[in-house]
């Protein structure tokens, strides 16, 4: 028997269920019919965090980053990386804390780029600064428990 998950569309917030087996598959949400996995980082705004954070079964690596931030425009590939690579085993998310602030300082995020997992709302690992794509790995193998690359 496979293990269902929940998870919130990255399109409309709708809440889903899938079969975990078949994530690679590319279900489509139930609602507005757009796919579940886009390979792409999600944009997390004050309106969506909670939704997308809290209620998916799947862990939700979130960039608090700042478009004038030269560290965090490094970091770029490898949350985009990461978001094609991984996204059947955590979603990848970005908070511009420009745009975010009252999240921003909800979080006490004071040096960016900050990387932080959230599991079903709770944060449960946070590490600042640019890392490369070995080291994002590493640092989620450390972090998640059932996570393999």
């Amino acid at each position: 028997m496979s293990e269902t998950l929940q998870l919130v569309c990255p399109h409309c917030n709708a809440v889903n269920r899938a079969e975990a087996h078949r994530l690679p598959e590319g279900p489509v949400c139930g609602k507005c019919k757009q796919p579940m996995f886009t390979g792409a980082p999600l944009e997390l705004t004050g309106e969506n965090f909670e939704t997308q954070t809290g209620s998916s079964d799947l862990p939700v690596l979130v960039d608090f980053w700042a478009p004038w931030c030269g560290p965090c425009r490094m970091m770029t590939p490898v949350i985009a990386q990461a978001a094609q690579e991984l996204q059947f085993k955590l979603r990848v998310a970005k908070l511009d804390t420009d745009a975010e602030s009252a999240l921003a300082s909800r979080f006490g995020i004071r040096s960016i780029p900050t990387l932080a997992v959230f599991d079903h709302g709770r944060e449960i690992a946070r590490q600042s600064g640019a890392v490369n794509y070995a080291g994002l790995v590493g640092w989620l193998q450390s972090t998640l428990p059932d996570f393999d690359q």
